[in-house]
């Protein structure tokens, strides 16, 4: 498979977890990290089921990547996610040393990555995170917009 291939097949795997977000009423953001074609975590935004503000999909699938590696660098990694990533997300991405960002869908309200901030581009810091948008971006903005359509509705 060459590169696109294998970002949509990724970015696929993300948005069954962002699906999984959904049906708990959670941000349907879905994240899978990926070392050499090979998912090492996956992961979906619990911030209201945890009470936890940092319960991001890419946190959460930063973290796990940690442990399952023991290795706090994540040199060798891409991910996967539905949405850009926040400034906190963003950072975190720096801070791990991702090698790569494949992202879904824009997010203009609180984008770190190019909507409102290039965090992860930033030639001041270290350390610079290869990105690739838009992969699958239909599907990813249309699970953030039934969402919030149902949210809508509900209050």
């Amino acid at each position: 498979m060459d590169e696109l291939a294998y970002d949509i097949y990724f970015m696929k795997e993300a948005l069954k977890e962002a699906q999984k977000a959904y049906e708990k009423e959670e941000v349907p953001v879905g994240a899978v990290l990926v070392i050499n074609n090979e998912i090492v975590t996956r992961a979906h935004n619990i911030k209201e089921t945890t009470n936890d503000p940092t319960a991001h999909a890419e946190i959460l699938a930063i973290r796990q990547a940690g442990m399952i590696l023991g290795a706090w660098r994540l040199t060798e990694s891409t991910l996967y996610v539905t949405k850009e990533p926040c400034i906190m997300c963003a950072g975190a991405l720096v801070n791990a040393r991702l090698k790569r960002l494949v992202y879904g869908c824009d997010d203009k309200k609180g984008g770190g990555v190019r909507s409102l901030y290039n965090i992860i581009d930033d030639p001041r810091l270290n350390h610079h995170v290869e990105i690739t948008r838009g992969i699958l971006e239909d599907q990813c903005i249309h699970i953030l917009q039934k969402f919030f359509k149902k949210l809508r509705k509900h209050q």
